[in-house]
């Protein structure tokens, strides 16, 4: 683009400050993604009785406007992305109640609000909301008489885990508890409020073990294969052994005739068989500049709410993509979750979007720094 230093304008203040690497690094994960779900949904479709191309369109359908609901984001200020999170954020706990009584039931839970054709999953618009949500509690200043900050976002994560839980999404509160969990690190939480925070984690996920049976069976076939089915698993390691050092080739893969969620949270194993271990590593290597490259990017920063957000933002973007690469792998147990900027998924691309569009314009460099009105 050519844009001079001296442009004034909203998108030339934007080009002159914004990491353009990590906006090419997210662009290139939003195309190799495009191509894998081309190669993994037709058989899918096919499945569930759709046309071949269904998710294929349905796919790009959501990803054009959330990239430019990313950069739309990106154009924020620092003020900007905080009323920008505060609203997301009601909406989004709003209509976790909504779903509670009026979502749909699949497979046991009840997760999904359906209107005009479309689904939607409010917890995924909360997780990145929440994250920047959290960080102006913790970086705001403490009137007389107020609580503390730390007390109110204690008191958000209740209420956002006690709506997962009687969903119930267990994995899904484990991943906002261990974001909230960062953030409050990175903060500077004393030692004995980490120690709590940790005990209370310890404890939730025993109980979360004794008391959900899906995660018991989950855990308990990841720590003894024999004890269950482990089909999916097995069906995945399976692609990444025959697809090798360079891959079977493009449309030659067969797991994705055998894995229901293939464009999914599996579709990792789709590019393992059909593209083989280099472009594997690839894909590994763009989630780690991502994260790598926003932590550069937040050292050179000073203020403390876009350090904390920040942070969480990030941790909630490299914990999703290690989650999912990890269960493809069979390094932890099984957890539906999907691949960042890659994987199918209308919901978790929007939020996606919304979470790195938040930490674009965060990190943006020769901003005036973010005063408290």
């Amino acid at each position: 683009m050519s844009l001079p230093r001296t442009d004034n304008s909203v998108l030339g203040r934007w080009w002159w400050t914004v990491d353009r690497w990590s906006v090419a690094a997210l662009f290139l994960l939003s195309l190799v993604g495009a191509v894998l779900v081309m190669a993994a949904s037709p058989s899918v479709a096919d499945q569930k009785g759709f046309g071949s191309f269904h998710f294929v369109h349905r796919h790009l359908a959501t990803l054009g406007p959330a990239l430019i609901l990313m950069i739309g984001v990106s154009l924020l200020s620092p003020v900007g992305i905080r009323r920008f999170a505060c609203g997301v954020f009601v909406v989004g706990i709003f209509f976790m109640f909504w779903v509670l009584a009026n979502g749909v039931d699949i497979n046991g839970a009840r997760r999904w609000i359906s209107f005009a054709g479309l689904s939607m999953q409010p917890s995924e618009l909360v997780k990145p909301s929440f994250v920047v949500v959290t960080a102006w509690l913790l970086a705001r200043p403490r009137k007389q008489g107020e609580p503390r900050g730390s007390a109110l976002s204690i008191g958000l994560l209740i209420i956002v885990l006690a709506l997962l839980v009687a969903q119930p999404d267990f994995g899904m509160a484990f991943v906002v508890g261990a974001v909230w969990f960062s953030q409050h690190f990175i903060a500077g939480m004393p030692a004995y409020a980490l120690t709590v925070a940790i005990v209370a984690g310890v404890v939730g996920l025993v109980a979360g073990y004794f008391s959900l049976s899906h995660v018991q069976s989950r855990i308990d076939r990841f720590l003894d294969p024999d004890t269950g089915d482990r089909y999916q698993i097995d069906t995945a390691l399976n692609a990444f052994a025959n697809g090798g050092l360079l891959g079977r080739g493009p449309g030659e893969g067969v797991v994705k005739d055998f894995l229901p969620d293939a464009h999914a949270d599996f579709i990792f194993a789709v590019a393992g068989e059909e593209f083989g271990l280099i472009c594997c590593l690839a894909i590994i290597c763009l989630f780690g500049f991502v994260v790598l490259r926003g932590i550069a990017r937040l050292l050179e920063n000073e203020d403390f709410f876009v350090l904390v957000s920040g942070g969480g933002l990030i941790f909630l973007f490299g914990l999703q993509a290690f989650v999912n690469l990890a269960v493809s792998l069979d390094l932890i147990p099984t957890k539906g979750m999907t691949l960042p900027f890659v994987s199918y998924g209308g919901s978790s691309m929007i939020a996606l979007a919304l979470g790195m569009g938040m930490l674009l314009a965060l990190t943006r460099r020769h901003r005036q720094k973010w005063q408290e009105p």
